[in-house]
């Protein structure tokens, strides 16, 4: 049971001989970890910032749905690979040079780690008695282990939380709707295109942060999976989730005002009920919680192995090593959760722009490379060789990736940073879409002058005997 249950393989590619699962696998996995508080709370922030409720319903759908594509473009290429998402990335910044987007993904999964870990610290605590401070201990040590045994389980918990917390958002919904006058909440129809642009960067920053570990989860699918259907049931389970989190986010800020803001997780509860409904509407938001967490933590670890391993030239893993990176995730965000605890709305907001600035470009890159340049093609056993096709710096990727993150300054508006074109713009923030195509049409232009160093089919290593 150990062996089929407990993953062995780390940042090493998967053999055919070990791919297993469906494509719609993906659409459990992304429901389940879609339908969770924190995505309430991000649907929320845009009433909080300012927006009307029916223009930051449809500003959010937008950013769903244009964030959640480039996010399923990232998801159809573990079928393909079988790599983990940022060992591919290799291929574009050198199996080096890679390690420069990959302290930024570090930040990021352990942020969004402190920033699960609040919320489902409240829920756990009054599950416990122990109160909030426990409450985030006990969840970051259940969801160490559970990232430890890997892959398997972790689609199990996907599955699970995908019907239970679906059951649970639909019983909410209805108590909600119960107390408010839906028509009257919609009926400022008044538009605002900052805040209309700050619901589209909400949503499209939630999806985007997804891009770097996205196929870390279809690495396992049949190399014969359709990349459509990747594609397809990724963008359906991940769009699909957040907008029914953040829509019912939006109808509570936009009614509920204060009572909202002073305790997220309390207000939900409450709105659903007392007793024996209260104790189970703080399991399933730990449940939620535990589902995106675990991928925070399991993609943290896959980012450290890829970085440090560019350097040491290390291709598997051992069980000890495995554990002590997740340990390392678990203890740096739960540091952060204790920390920040006591200003979580604005500081999630700032990090989830500021985390925008960073990934968009990389997205552009990656996407552009594997979809346009090397057309899915890749010499696989290069990726861990410094001196092999790849090399170990690919300055060219690097130096787009740089102006990428550079131009999108003067569009940016966070808590503590606002660009000179904010004003010009109304107060819009548009970095996002900045981010994207500027690197894209950079890479393109400089990438396709050279492709020698692109096979004419993808290479695989040889099967190992043992795998590690």
């Amino acid at each position: 049971m150990a062996d089929s249950l407990v993953e062995r393989r780390s940042i090493d590619v998967v053999p055919d001989s070990e791919r297993h699962g469906t494509a719609f696998s993906q659409f459990t996995l992304w429901l389940g970890a879609n339908l969770q508080i924190t995505a309430v709370v991000t649907g929320a922030l845009a009433v909080v910032f300012g927006g009307g409720a029916l223009w930051s319903v449809v500003g959010l759908l937008v950013g769903n749905v244009l964030g959640g594509a480039v996010m399923a473009l990232h998801s159809a290429q573990g079928p393909k690979l079988g790599l983990p998402q940022m060992i591919q990335s290799r291929a574009q910044f050198g199996v080096k040079g890679a390690v420069v987007p990959l302290l930024l993904v570090i930040v990021m999964y352990v942020g969004f780690f402190a920033s699960g870990s609040v919320l489902a610290g409240q829920a756990v605590g009054e599950l416990t008695r122990l109160g909030d401070t426990a409450g985030i201990v006990i969840f970051a040590a259940v969801t160490a282990v559970m990232a430890a045994i890997g892959y398997r389980v972790i689609h199990a918990l996907g599955r699970v939380a995908s019907v239970v917390c679906a059951l649970a958002f639909v019983y909410l919904g209805v108590r909600l709707l119960d107390r408010i006058d839906l028509g009257e909440v919609l009926a400022d129809h008044s538009f605002s295109l900052p805040m209309f642009l700050l619901a589209v960067s909400l949503s499209a920053s939630w999806q985007l942060a997804f891009g770097p570990y996205v196929a870390d989860y279809s690495r396992y699918l049949p190399r014969t999976t359709s990349g459509r259907a990747t594609f397809w049931w990724t963008l359906g389970g991940s769009a699909l989730g957040s907008q029914w989190s953040m829509t019912f986010g939006v109808l509570v800020a936009a009614t509920a005002g204060d009572a909202f803001l002073a305790g997220q997780v309390s207000y939900v509860v409450a709105l659903g009920g007392t007793g024996p409904v209260a104790s189970f509407l703080y399991f399933v938001i730990a449940l939620g919680k535990l589902t995106i967490n675990v991928l925070n933590t399991y993609g943290g670890f896959m980012s450290m192995v890829t970085g440090i391993s560019g350097f040491r030239g290390q291709r598997v893993l051992s069980p000890r090593g495995r554990a002590a990176y997740i340990a390392a995730i678990m203890v740096a965000g739960t540091a952060v959760a204790l920390l920040g605890k006591d200003t979580f709305l604005t500081s999630f907001k700032d990090f989830l722009l500021f985390l925008l600035t960073f990934f968009t470009p990389w997205s552009a890159i990656n996407l552009v490379d594997y979809y346009l340049i090397s057309r899915e093609r890749y010499d696989i056993p290069a990726l861990s060789d410094p001196n092999g096709r790849y090399g170990a710096w690919r300055w060219d990727a690097l130096a787009v990736y740089a102006v990428g993150i550079v131009v999108q300054l003067p569009f940016l508006v966070t808590h503590f940073y606002t660009g000179p074109l904010v004003a010009p713009l109304g107060g819009a923030d548009i970095s996002w879409v900045v981010g994207l195509a500027v690197p894209a049409l950079l890479y393109w232009l400089l990438a396709r002058r050279d492709t020698s160093h692109i096979p004419d089919r993808t290479l695989l290593p040889p099967p190992p005997r043992h795998p590690a």
